[in-house]
């Protein structure tokens, strides 16, 4: 450790001398000298001349003989000292550009490195050993002393921002740290981000009404829905109450509507004893209107009608006396602006604010935001009737697929397909059951990957596809799967989707079937038995659409006539607030057990949409359950 010979015997003290730096020399023998005199213990650090930071702890004792008094020698021991560690750390933490200090119980400054130093505004000098609440007083009473001194007192850790005010004006997060020592201290300068926190969230109160409008109108794809939220948000940011009116959805391009083709779907009064009577105006004004009503000149026109003031009388002026005429009295609005919501080249209904003597009528800023508002709802609405049509097309575009079973004299089928409940969740779940000329039923059951117009026609596709490779090769099931991923890749289709294909036998002497499958990574089918048990038909592959090349393998496995093979797609089974797929897949089997005296395959699967599906489900499904019929006597 000292760097001298490895010789038996003493060492002279000129040779241990002689390897202790010169600059440690000196210091070391007056701590000897001084031990020697007063018959001290002794401890010093030096360092040896083989590396410049190789540091030695020296620890000792004088000894002394009994008798006469006199020294006879030394006895001690030499350690790597902690000092070199020591040393690199603080050339790190001067490295740091992250401000960083250490305090003392005493709450004095210990270390400080360099971008401490200029995040603080004072020279290392000035701070090191100087009370931390005497040079910064202003963090007496606020949450730098809460935290520092719930870290110190706790022994945890702690994480907070604040704002340290002049001279130092600026916002820190900070990390304190509690040590055996006291405090260790990083800290950032976070001013920056927070005042562009600040300015967003000025940006984000000024958009706050409008934001809260799209969100209600975004949450639903049903328009009266979306229209009857939309009454309620508006009230009482712009209006004290609020009229929605929608036009009937198949007023053309270009046209507008009429009283006989409008209804007023929402509704709202910031004053919870006037909704009645708003409710009651809405039930009758339709047929109150006349050709000069603000609401038929909006529509027909798309302009924004404003009645600034005196609006009760000027809207009693154009409605035809009647219930309407008195309810418009007693809500007596002062002001009211009508707005058209406008989608692709038609208009699709209005918004109507009224207000009364109390609130200015709807100008500036607030009719900026309003007129946003509008065009926003009018192009959500006309978002909804497309996704309405586009639904329409799709379920019958999916139904076209999605057949009846054929009849088969040896096995019971029965199938489900239930939509997802969105609109906008359309399309990629299909079933097949099919005859092979050789003699085999086969049955499938897939899954396209998306919920859109596409997912539906690529499940078409597939469905096809698979269906004349099925009735022209040998009926394997993972050759079917292989020859349908090759064919995906010939059509250069970019989707993906699992699949299951299982083939059934004609039944055996006994009414036995053999089964063979092949699964490209679907839910797993389930076995019924007849002696009451849930079998799970594992085993999988890789999705279709992904490797062309994979290699697929199929089961075996004998079915007895009475059990029931239940294929399914995973919006059976998989729930997000539920568990997921794995959940899913054991609430499916134990409600098969609770099944399993069904006698009709029919109500098996009535039972298990009525059981598993959720009233609003989020992804379609389909099932596909067959049941080998026991042999005629």
């Amino acid at each position: 450790m000292l760097g001298t010979p490895h010789d038996i015997g003493p060492v002279p003290a000129g040779t241990l001398a002689r390897q202790i730096h010169p600059h440690d020399l000196p210091r070391l023998s007056r701590v000897v000298t001084t031990a020697v005199a007063e018959s001290l213990w002794f401890e010093d650090e030096f360092r040896v001349l083989d590396g410049p930071d190789r540091w030695v702890t020296t620890r000792g004792q004088v000894i002394r003989d009994d008798a006469t008094g006199h020294v006879t020698g030394l006895v001690g021991v030499v350690l790597p000292s902690l000092r070199a560690g020591l040393h690199r750390a603080a050339e790190l933490l001067e490295a740091l550009p992250t401000a960083f200090f250490s305090l003392s119980r005493e709450w004095r400054f210990t270390y400080v490195n360099a971008e401490a130093e200029r995040v603080l505004g004072r020279p290392r000098g000035e701070l090191l050993d100087g009370d931390i609440w005497e040079l910064y007083p202003a963090a007496l009473g606020n949450a730098f002393e809460t935290y520092y001194r719930r870290a110190m007192s706790s022994g945890d850790p702690v994480h907070f921002d604040a704002h340290y005010p002049v001279p130092l004006n600026a916002w820190y997060e900070v990390r304190a740290m509690p040590t055996s020592e006291g405090l260790s201290v990083y800290f950032f300068d976070v001013t920056e981000r927070h005042r562009l926190q600040e300015e967003t969230e000025r940006v984000a109160r000024r958009a706050q009404l409008t934001a809260a409008v799209t969100s209600s109108l975004a949450q639903t794809l049903d328009a009266e829905e979306a229209v009857a939220a939309l009454a309620r948000t508006l009230v009482p940011g712009l209006a004290d109450w609020c009229v929605v009116t929608l036009a009937d959805a198949e007023v053309p391009a270009g046209g507008h509507g009429t009283p006989a083709t409008m209804r007023d779907v929402g509704w709202w009064h910031v004053d919870p004893g006037a909704r009645p009577l708003v409710e009651e105006y809405c039930r009758h004004r339709m047929g109150a209107l006349t050709d000069e009503s603000f609401l038929l000149r909006t529509l027909r026109t798309t302009d924004v009608v404003r009645l600034p003031e005196d609006a009760a009388a000027r809207i009693r002026g154009v409605l035809k006396p009647g219930r309407a005429h008195v309810l418009i009295t007693e809500l007596t609005p002062e002001s009211a602006t009508v707005l058209p919501l406008r989608g692709r080249g038609r208009t699709l209904g209005a918004i109507s604010l009224f207000s009364g003597a109390d609130r200015p009528a709807l100008d500036g800023d607030d009719l900026v935001t309003a007129k946003d508002i509008a065009s926003r709802a009018g192009l959500v609405l006309d978002n909804a009737y497309l996704y309405a049509s586009q639904r329409g097309v799709v379920e019958e575009l999916q139904r076209s697929f999605l057949t009846a079973p054929p009849h088969l004299d040896d096995l019971d089928v029965a199938v489900r397909y239930v939509p997802a409940a969105q609109a906008a969740k359309v399309g990629g779940d299909w079933y097949d059951v099919f005859k092979h000329p050789d003699g085999p039923t086969i049955v499938v059951i897939g899954d396209v990957s998306g919920h859109d117009l596409q997912a539906a026609a690529t499940m078409g596709q597939l469905r096809s596809m698979l269906r004349g490779i099925g009735a022209t090769t040998p009926p394997h099931p993972a050759a079917l799967l292989a020859q349908l991923d090759r064919a995906m890749a010939a059509v250069a289709s970019e989707s993906v989707a699992t699949a299951v294909v299982m083939t059934l036998e004609p039944p055996g002497p006994g009414g036995d079937v053999v089964v063979r499958w092949s699964n490209a990574g679907h839910p797993p089918p389930m076995l019924l038995s007849g002696d009451d048990d849930v079998v799970t038909l594992t085993g999988t592959n890789l999705l279709l659409g992904l490797r062309p090349g994979t290699v697929r393998t199929e089961q075996t496995m004998t079915v007895a006539a009475g059990d029931t093979l239940v294929l399914y797609t995973d919006g059976l089974v998989e729930r997000r607030d539920a568990g997921g797929l794995r959940a899913g897949l054991d609430r499916l089997r134990a409600t098969l057990g609770e099944l399993r005296d069904l006698h009709q395959i029919d109500d098996l699967c009535d039972e298990l949409v009525e059981q598993l599906l959720p009233d609003a489900p989020e992804d379609d499904m389909a099932i596909v359950a067959v049941r080998p019929r026991p042999a005629a006597r």
